[in-house]
């Protein structure tokens, strides 16, 4: 672990060329480190996603937090820019990719860089990781709860598909974290998800936990479930520490 980092908001290159805003913590010995792309959930870029990116720049790896609603709205805070992307249908699939593909790109620049990505992501982001681990190459997965991956989203989000056609195409092995009492992902649809990855043979560890529900990570709400929270991020280290050196 490291105490001295360096964060700030920087630009990258996303989707088509387009420049975003990301945020960008790095720790400012100069070893050698792995990569983490942080997708945000969908309340969107937010105070408590910023601090996940710090986080991961502690425990020495540079991470990146691609802001998905820059373009929708530039400069606004959290809620109004969540709501506004909501409101425009929600990230469209490609363009999520272009962009978290531009953030890990972004981190392969960087000086100590040691080529590997790992891609981590809360609710909507878990999904995207999914998506994303699935659609571009990168070494090691983390999904949080990710709903629709399997089952199809509800009327008013049917801009959003299923994922689980994709899961030949799963690039690396893939670590994810659910609640038993979620609804969005059910265990029943984790299992299915599971029981698919088996049979195709893809590497992958799942783990749900008693007495959780939906956003156990998130210490600034409600659903915050601290012994759920702590044992999911020491298997976020273990497994990015296995995957990303």
């Amino acid at each position: 672990m490291t105490d001295a980092m360096r964060a700030e908001t920087v630009r990258i290159t996303g989707h088509g060329g387009d420049e975003i805003e990301a945020y960008l913590a790095t720790p400012l010995d100069p070893a050698p480190r792995g990569g983490v792309v942080v997708i945000h959930h969908m309340p969107g870029y937010d105070e408590a996603t910023k601090e996940i990116v710090r986080r991961f720049a502690v425990h020495g790896y540079h991470a990146i937090c691609p802001n998905l609603y820059w373009r929708e709205a530039p400069g606004a805070d959290p809620d109004d820019a969540a709501a506004t992307a909501r409101a425009q249908g929600g990230v469209p699939d490609e363009r999520l990719v272009g962009d978290v593909e531009g953030a890990a790109n972004h981190l392969k620049g960087l000086d100590g860089a040691n080529g590997k990505i790992g891609v981590i992501g809360y609710c909507s982001g878990g999904r995207q990781t999914f998506l994303t681990a699935c659609s571009i190459r990168i070494d090691a997965a983390v999904d949080c709860y990710g709903a629709f991956v399997v089952n199809d989203p509800p009327p008013q989000m049917a801009g959003m598909k299923p994922l689980l056609g994709l899961a030949p195409q799963l690039s690396c092995p893939l670590l994810g974290l659910f609640g038993a009492e979620d609804k969005f992902p059910s265990p029943e649809e984790v299992a299915t998800l599971s029981a698919e990855l088996d049979r195709l043979g893809k590497p992958h560890e799942f783990h749900t936990y008693e007495g959780a529900g939906h956003g156990f990570f998130s210490v600034d709400r409600p659903s915050y479930r601290p012994e759920a929270a702590v044992d999911g991020w020491r298997r976020v280290f273990d497994f990015f520490g296995e995957h990303l050196v």
